[in-house]
């Protein structure tokens, strides 16, 4: 058999068989509609939070009534004092608590320092940091005010007194990401993990299911036969790599810089290795069920090993190594700097490189399983 036969075998076996077709086409369609929803808002907004106000001055009413408009938090109860408010973070009614101590007003009107204390759930870093940020942006909005009255009432010009009270104004620009919301962030990694994890499944499961009988002419030779089949993968992704690299950050609002050649050029060695691995897995596992659990399980630390959701700099030595067996390490940061950073395929060469030893590494280790399966024949 030549890889052209083989190829038409595999690719007839992607949509005959029942499991396999749920895999890489059925699963993959249900990923892309649902997986995204939760992200759809991009920005968490509006977290909410209680407020103990123990000055009951105008300064902390406004800075109360200003907390509220902003949109990062929502004061949704003003407690009677920290008890009460404390209750209502355990009962999850509220993530944080402001208090606003006796004095504050007067501590202010007399260009003292007037410290709120802030108490925010740390235990989910995003709730954490949105209130965080939104406290302390109007806090200082509402401080630097305050001290631009009182320099002006000492009879100090108003861009003198602006300029002491704000000497350094910082003005932060997010680049790539202009909503500064978690699915741009984080669904471009998702999306190329996906197709690895369905890839790797599908192919798992095709390679520990029995074969069609042949009817007359010499079997396929091992390279053959791996050329074969990953040709067929590679036919498959033609359709579903664009679907997920492409469309669906368009439909979805995701930025994208890049160019569309790029982006699918690089798509093919990412392809090659994660098919190629897939096959290293039906010969080394040889049980469907296996598979599925096994890849499965993995998914979330190949996330994690990707770099994305940590620094890799901030990973061991060993670990940082290790993740570059991956296809997705290296496929993630290729893909990502290609269409969401506009970056060429100069910029992505180390990636690239990477990917290709994969594809090659593994589909040479494939060769030999396929080999040494052909004699156990």
């Amino acid at each position: 058999m030549t890889p052209l036969a083989v190829f038409r075998d595999e690719f007839r076996r992607i949509f005959a068989l029942r499991p396999v077709f749920s895999v890489l086409v059925l699963a993959v369609g249900l990923y892309a509609v649902l997986y995204p929803q939760p992200y759809l808002n991009e920005a968490l907004r509006k977290v909410p939070l209680a407020v103990v106000d123990q000055d009951e001055t105008t300064s902390s009413r406004d800075l109360a009534r200003r907390i509220d408009a902003s949109p990062d938090v929502a004061v949704v109860t003003k407690a009677l004092d920290f008890a009460a408010a404390r209750r209502e973070v355990f009962s999850r009614d509220v993530f944080g608590v402001l208090v606003i101590p006796h004095g504050f007003e007067r501590d202010l009107l007399h260009g003292r320092v007037s410290p709120v204390a802030l108490y925010a759930d740390a235990s989910y870093f995003l709730i954490y940091q949105r209130i965080a940020l939104g406290v302390v942006g109007v806090a200082r909005t509402l401080g630097a005010e305050i001290e631009i009255k009182r320099l002006v009432g000492l009879g100090i010009d108003l861009p003198v007194a602006a300029a002491a009270a704000d000497p350094m104004r910082l003005t932060a620009i997010p680049l790539f990401n202009p909503q500064g919301g978690y699915a741009t962030y984080i669904l471009p990694a998702a999306f190329v993990l996906i197709l690895q994890q369905t890839l790797l499944i599908g192919v798992g499961l095709l390679g520990t299911s029995p074969l069609p009988q042949q009817e007359g002419g010499s079997p396929a030779s091992a390279t053959a036969t791996v050329l074969g089949k990953l040709l067929a993968y590679l036919a498959l992704e033609a359709v579903i790599v664009p679907f997920y690299m492409i469309v669906l950050p368009f439909l979805y609002g995701i930025p994208r810089l890049g160019e569309v050649w790029p982006i699918l050029a690089f798509a093919v060695p990412f392809v090659v290795a994660v098919g190629a691995l897939g096959l290293i897995v039906a010969a080394v596992f040889r049980s469907p069920l296996v598979i599925q659990l096994v890849m499965a399980a993995i998914g979330l630390p190949f996330f994690f090993l990707s770099g994305f959701s940590w620094p890799v700099e901030a990973m061991p030595r060993p670990i940082q190594l290790a993740a570059q067996l991956v296809p997705s390490t290296a496929a993630i940061d290729g893909f990502v700097r290609l269409s969401q950073l506009g970056a060429r395929m100069s910029d992505v060469g180390h990636q690239l490189v990477v990917l290709c030893a994969l594809a090659v590494v593994y589909g040479g280790i494939a060769v030999l399983l396929q080999r040494r399966r052909a004699r156990a024949w």
